[in-house]
């Protein structure tokens, strides 16, 4: 029985309590506020023209306003813009705000990949691999309260996964005006999270969800999948220099510091919000080792310093290609506020054990890595230890038409999501030797073709035999170009997630 057949069934048995109003989903309470009551409410008119143009056809959608449209390659057109969004989708009273987001538009024809990174929105013309592989239509929004899509003043209460999947289901519903064939969302990281909490609160809205590297800590208390993680990930030799090469960095402590503390003042930078440089710079050495396994490959092994040999300058510029210099910076960690106020009270933020530098640390580490650290101390934040268990059981017990794509070698694929009795046409697949850029291409060459078909069948783009033919195909999708360059740019720019 698929999850839809079982809403239905479960929609027919709850008719009598809606009509006494005994029960409302809020997916369901939205629903028909975004779409039944729109579709009265603007009748016909401009966006509805399918042979107006399409900017004219963007702006003529209520709340959209068109900021700027940049060249692109040739069979593309690109448009940045803006939605109005209720600050609290629950209680629209309280005001509103402008949420930027992007649209790249191959054709009324094609079908349309819904795209969040989870964080700011790229401004140049770039698509995801969903997008090359149907060859359609891309959708981009900007998470709510990364700047400027961000109330002023911010109630950061308003900042969680709920509101973030409402602003998706208000603005793909809007959308949904012009671009009539079939909708994939997609996301990598903390966007693959994203695209798979909006299918939580919305399941109906799209046909299909590639989430890439979408890390599922469900229970914040346990660390142990991340230690297990970097004691077993690599080459007992890769481990070995990698541990060394960070614990120099505690020994030189009393060399390498000041040049920290030097760069930072040059750069303007502060540390209020970590406490003290001294304070920053550890926080940066924790952090080496799992910047090098999220975003190098072991053959890259070759290039960490060796501890027992390597000059300071060497060992020091290998720290600022793995954390920055001026990465826990207050003027860098603002960027990613909004990331890591999330952290601290849906998402969960990792440990492992660091034992090995115990003698070596001026802090607790537990502390010190923890996401409240990273957020502004006049900021509140208070744990919600439902939000994720919840998404969790969402796609074990009902989550349909999802795949998640991991690195094996990808230390935030240590707790992934994985699918459960209820899950109905949904998949997880392991790129080998992966890091976290991993997605459906570097998939060994049966799973790719695989997890392409499904892709494709459900973007509408043919039944199952019709997308494995395609799917086997030399020329499966679009062909690779420049756009598709930009987004693999935008997915491996660093991040804390």
């Amino acid at each position: 029985m698929t999850t839809k057949l079982k809403r239905l069934l479960v929609s027919v048995l709850l008719i009598p309590m809606f009509a006494i109003g005994g029960l409302a989903t809020p997916a369901a309470a939205a629903a028909g506020q975004g779409s039944g009551a729109a579709a009265a409410a603007h009748g016909r008119g401009p966006a509805d023209d399918p042979n107006a143009d399409i900017k004219d056809r963007l702006a003529a959608i209520p709340g959209v306003t068109i900021t700027e449209e940049k060249p692109t390659t040739t069979g593309h057109r690109y448009f940045l813009a803006t939605y109005t969004q209720p600050i609290d989708h629950f209680r629209p009273w309280l005001g509103t705000f402008q949420q930027r987001f992007s649209v790249l538009h191959r054709g009324y024809d094609r079908p349309t990949v819904f795209y969040t990174n989870g964080y700011t929105l790229g401004t140049t013309p770039s698509r995801t691999e969903p997008t090359r592989l149907v060859d359609g239509n891309q959708v981009s929004i900007e998470y709510r309260f990364f700047t400027p899509s961000r109330p002023e003043p911010a109630d950061w209460s308003k900042a969680g996964i709920r509101q973030q999947a409402a602003d998706s289901h208000k603005l793909v519903t809007a959308l949904k005006r012009i671009y009539q064939q079939e909708w994939l969302s997609t996301g990598a990281s903390k966007g693959g999270m994203s695209s798979t909490f909006y299918r939580r609160f919305y399941p109906d809205d799209v046909a299909g969800t590639i989430a890439y590297v979408a890390p599922n800590n469900t229970d914040v208390g346990d660390y142990s999948a991340y230690t297990d993680f970097f004691r077993n990930v690599g080459t007992p030799e890769c481990r070995a220099k990698l541990n060394a090469a960070q614990r120099e960095l505690l020994v030189r402590r009393d060399r390498l510091e000041p040049r920290y503390i030097a760069d930072n003042k040059a750069a303007g930078s502060t540390f209020n919000t970590l406490g003290t440089p001294d304070r920053a710079y550890e926080a940066g050495v924790l952090d080496v080792v799992w910047a090098f396994w999220q975003y190098s490959l072991e053959s890259d092994c070759a290039k960490v310093p060796v501890a027992a040999t390597a000059t300071d300058d060497e060992l020091y510029a290998w720290y600022d290609s793995q954390s920055g210099i001026t990465g826990n910076s207050d003027q860098s960690l603002a960027k990613y506020t909004a990331y890591y106020y999330q952290a601290a009270t849906e998402l969960g933020a990792p440990f492992f054990d660091v034992s090995y530098l115990q003698d070596q640390l001026h802090y607790d580490y537990k502390e010190l890595y923890s996401a409240r650290s990273y957020v502004p101390k006049e900021i509140p934040t208070v744990f919600n230890p439902y939000a994720m268990p919840d998404i969790d059981r969402w796609v074990k017990r009902e989550g349909e038409r999802i795949m998640f794509v991991y690195g094996g070698n990808d230390p935030w694929g240590a707790k992934p999501f994985r699918l459960g009795w209820g899950s109905d046409d949904s998949y997880v697949y392991v790129v080998p030797g992966g890091n976290h850029g991993s997605n459906i291409g570097k998939l060994p060459a049966e799973q790719s073709a695989e997890a392409t078909a499904k892709v494709l069948e459900w973007a509408g783009l043919g039944d199952q035999d019709t997308a494995r033919s395609l799917a086997r195909s030399p020329q499966a999708g679009a062909p690779f170009g420049p756009l598709d360059v930009e987004g693999q740019r935008l997915e491996q720019e660093r991040r804390p997630l």
